[in-house]
Order: structure tokens, then C-alpha cells, then sequence
């Protein structure tokens, strides 16, 4: 084993740094669905890290790739230049995508793409003499990054609280879609509950007016809220909604997308078309940064059509279509296909939905639930310590050889989808094993 770095310099994203000071949690490499820590023990990677690796570790087809283009060309910028790869993603990205979308416009993460699509809405509205549509609406226990205007339609209290004066005004939130007392326990989609999507008209609507409302953006399937399910029809609900009163609906897919709901994108899966879809993390399998928003056509047109001269849309990153990150998609993307990665997702969420109901009847356990690749099981709260329960079973797993994330009094499941079967129940055995421990 080599000799421990010095912990004390990186401040970590989203860590107890004093804890992990104290004891880190060190990785030294990986491979297919596999951790490796420094001192040689496998950790199945039960959360495709952070939604992320969603064709596994070190897979060959992303490295050679991404060596090729770094030895052909390492840089240029997208500002007036370009590179043939990124074109060439552009247009399989928008391949796979719902009908109706022809764009891509790149950035280099999942909160940048969300900032990105919250402008090119606002953009898009004043463009066609619209621009008192200002207002934003977003969803309780949503997610939507940590840049400013996403954490702003953010429902998150945790992440806002200390950032609360500086938050954009005229953001509104609809309410979450989970409960306990009459969907618990749920396999895939409740039944009931669609009419959750009439708070859009029947409160925010009626509270700013329609023609105030720019956007409402949502997770398909909200990931770091605790994995909540949207009832059947809810989403088609609120597209109606949103269509009766000009708003456009985002569609924030940077877990969903690539394969976690067995089809390219979650629209697809709900059959349900937003205007604006974001996209990150499994577009390159996590390899590399790279995110982006799908735009519809004939939003995209309206930038086109424009009698301003010059730059269509002020707004872009240094980094947005990096070749580097490129070279990671493709290679992504390719493995997607050759290895029928979202029909395999579609074919294992069976056993999924299976295994993860297992735990019902555990000891803490009120609530399991789930949709394709991605679940979360619900504890019941440790008096006194808020979340205490969950962490203490993620550490438990990790040190039995499974990585779960804990998210407040729930732990979150989102394995690689070339998982096998024995993969995913080994990895609820493991819960299992700890739940029972720590009743």
C-alpha cells in the first residue's frame, strides 16, 4: 500500500471533512462495477457512484477514446471554433432523443445545464416579446444543482439555508409528490396521485398568473431528494398544465437520463415531451465532465430566426464541448449500443424492484420504492439524531463491500446498469445484514 496523502489541503465537496479527516474513505481505482481501495478490498459501487457510471469503471472503449483525443488534439475552445467530435455527439445525443429535439447545447455539468436551460427559457420568452415571463417554479425535495439560479428552484432546505438572501426572487415551488400514509411500500408508479399536478393551476397559476410563469422545471424521477416516484399520469398532467398557459416544462434528466429508466431519456419512459431536457453524468458513464440541454426545435428556431445580429444566445463555458469530455461520450455511447445497456436495464428492473421489496419487514424499514434502475428504502427517524440512522447503515455496507449513499433518513440505490442479478442481491443482502444489526 502506498503511503497515505495528506488530507488536509482538498476541501471536499458535500463532506464532513473533519470526519473524513479522521477516517477517510479512500479509493485507489476501479474497474467494471467495482471500487478498489488502497489496500486491495472490492466495493460493489451501488450508487453508479453519484448516479454517474452508469456502464461501469475503466471501460475500455471510454479510455482508448479518451487517450486518442488527448493525443490528437487536448483543446479549443467552442467560442467561434470547434472540433468535429463534439458536432459528431451533438448529433448522436439528439439521435436518441425524444422527436422533436435537434440541439444540444453543451456545458460541463449537471447544475450548469440547468442554469443553461433556465436561461434559454427566459431567453426564448423575450425573444417572442414575452419577457414578463420571469417567474420560475420548481418542486419541493427537488434537486437542481448548486449554482445559484438552479439552487434557487431547488427544494432542498438544507442546501438553500445559507445562501437564502442571495436566491433569485419570483421562484415558486410545487408541492413533492410522496406520501407515506397512502403510497408507501409502492412498486414503480403509484396508481393515484396524478392530481398533484392541479396545484400548478389551481395555486401558482392562480397566485402570479399564467403569463407571468417563464418555466417549470422537474426531475422525472427526483434522485437526490430521496428517490421519489412520480405517481402515474402526474407528469402528464402538468404538461397539459404547462401547455394551457404557455409555460415551458424542463424535464431535469441529469440522473435519469442514459439508460436508468431502460430508455434513453425519462420522457421517453413516461411518454411525456417537455421543451427543454438536461442532461449530464451517464453521457459519459462519469468518465469525464460533460453535460447539456436538449432543446426543441422550435425553441431553437426562434433563437435562429431572430433579426438581432451577431451572437443568438450570450452564454456558454470555457469548457462546453471539451474534446476531451467528448471523446468520453462517445465512448459511452458506444458501449450503450454495442452492449444493449438500456434493454438490459429494462430487463433487470424486474429483479430490482424484487429485491429491493425484499427489505420490507426489516427492522426500521416504512417505506421501498423504486422505478427501473433507481430505488431508495425509507427508516424510521432516530430520536435525537436526524439521518444518524442511514449513515450509520451506509458505513456498515461500505465496510461489508457495498457503497450505498445515505440521503437524510433514507438510503438511495442507482447501480450500473451492466449489474448482474447476483450484483444487485448481494447488494440488499448486505442492507439486510445491516439493518438487522443496528436495529
Amino acid at each position: 500500500m502506498s503511503t497515505p496523502p495528506d488530507l488536509s489541503h482538498y476541501w471536499m465537496p458535500f463532506t464532513d471533512n473533519r470526519k473524513f479527516r479522521r477516517s477517510p474513505r479512500l479509493v485507489a481505482s476501479a474497474h467494471d462495477e467495482y471500487f478498489v481501495t488502497p489496500d486491495g478490498r472490492e466495493v460493489f459501487d451501488g450508487l453508479s457512484t453519484l448516479w454517474c457510471a452508469n456502464a461501469g469503471h475503466c471501460r475500455a472503449p471510454i479510455v482508448e477514446r479518451i487517450a486518442k483525443q488527448a493525443a490528437q488534439l487536448d483543446f479549443v475552445s467552442s467560442f467561434s471554433m470547434g472540433h468535429p467530435p463534439a458536432f459528431e455527439l451533438a448529433a448522436r445525443i439528439c439521435a436518441l432523443a425524444p422527436e422533436g429535439f435537434e440541439q444540444a447545447f453543451f456545458t460541463n455539468s449537471g447544475s450548469e445545464a440547468v442554469d443553461t436551460a433556465l436561461k434559454i427559457a427566459l431567453a426564448y420568452h423575450r425573444l417572442r416579446d414575452e419577457g414578463h415571463r420571469c417567474r420560475l417554479v420548481g418542486r419541493e425535495r427537488g434537486y437542481h444543482g448548486v449554482n445559484i439560479a438552479g439552487l434557487s428552484v431547488s427544494g432542498l432546505p438544507a442546501n438553500r439555508k445559507a445562501f437564502t438572501p442571495v436566491l433569485l426572487p419570483h421562484v415558486d415551488h410545487l408541492s413533492h409528490t410522496q406520501n407515506l400514509e397512502l403510497r408507501a411500500f409502492c412498486r414503480g408508479q403509484a396508481a393515484e396521485g396524478a392530481e398533484l399536478a392541479d396545484e400548478l393551476e389551481q395555486r401558482i397559476v392562480a397566485r402570479h398568473d399564467g403569463s407571468s410563469i417563464a418555466a417549470v422545471i422537474v426531475e422525472p424521477v427526483s434522485g437526490a431528494g430521496g428517490v421519489l416516484v412520480p405517481p402515474r399520469g402526474y407528469l402528464a398532467r402538468l404538461r397539459e398544465i404547462c401547455t394551457r398557459h404557455g409555460i415551458l416544462l424542463i424535464f431535469d434528466e441529469v440522473i435519469c437520463g442514459f439508460g436508468r429508466l431502460g430508455r434513453p431519456f425519462a420522457a421517453q419512459f413516461f411518454e411525456v415531451q417537455p421543451d427543454l431536457i438536461t442532461f449530464a453524468k451517464g453521457v459519459t458513464s462519469g468518465a469525464a465532465p460533460l453535460g447539456g440541454v436538449l432543446v426543441r426545435r422550435e425553441i431553437h428556431e426562434a433563437f435562429m430566426a431572430s433579426d438581432q445580429p451577431g451572437v443568438e444566445f450570450a452564454h456558454g463555458y470555457t469548457w462546453s464541448g471539451h474534446p476531451l469530455a467528448c471523446a468520453a461520450g462517445h465512448g459511452a455511447l458506444d458501449l450503450y449500443a454495442q452492449e444493449q445497456l438500456f434493454e438490459r436495464a429494462d430487463a433487470s428492473a424486474p429483479h430490482f424492484e424484487n429485491a429491493i421489496h425484499a427489505l420490507r419487514g426489516e427492522p426500521n424499514v416504512i417505506d421501498c420504492r423504486n422505478l427501473g434502475l433507481i430505488g431508495a428504502i425509507e427508516l424510521a427517524p432516530r430520536p435525537g439524531a436526524p439521518g444518524a440512522r442511514a449513515t450509520e447503515l451506509a458505513q456498515r455496507a461500505w465496510d461489508d463491500g457495498v457503497f450505498v449513499r445515505p440521503i437524510g433518513e433514507s438510503l438511495a440505490f442507482c447501480p450500473p446498469l451492466t449489474s448482474s442479478a447476483a450484483q444487485i442481491d448481494r447488494m440488499f443482502d448486505v442492507v439486510g445484514q445491516a439493518l438487522r444489526a443496528t436495529a
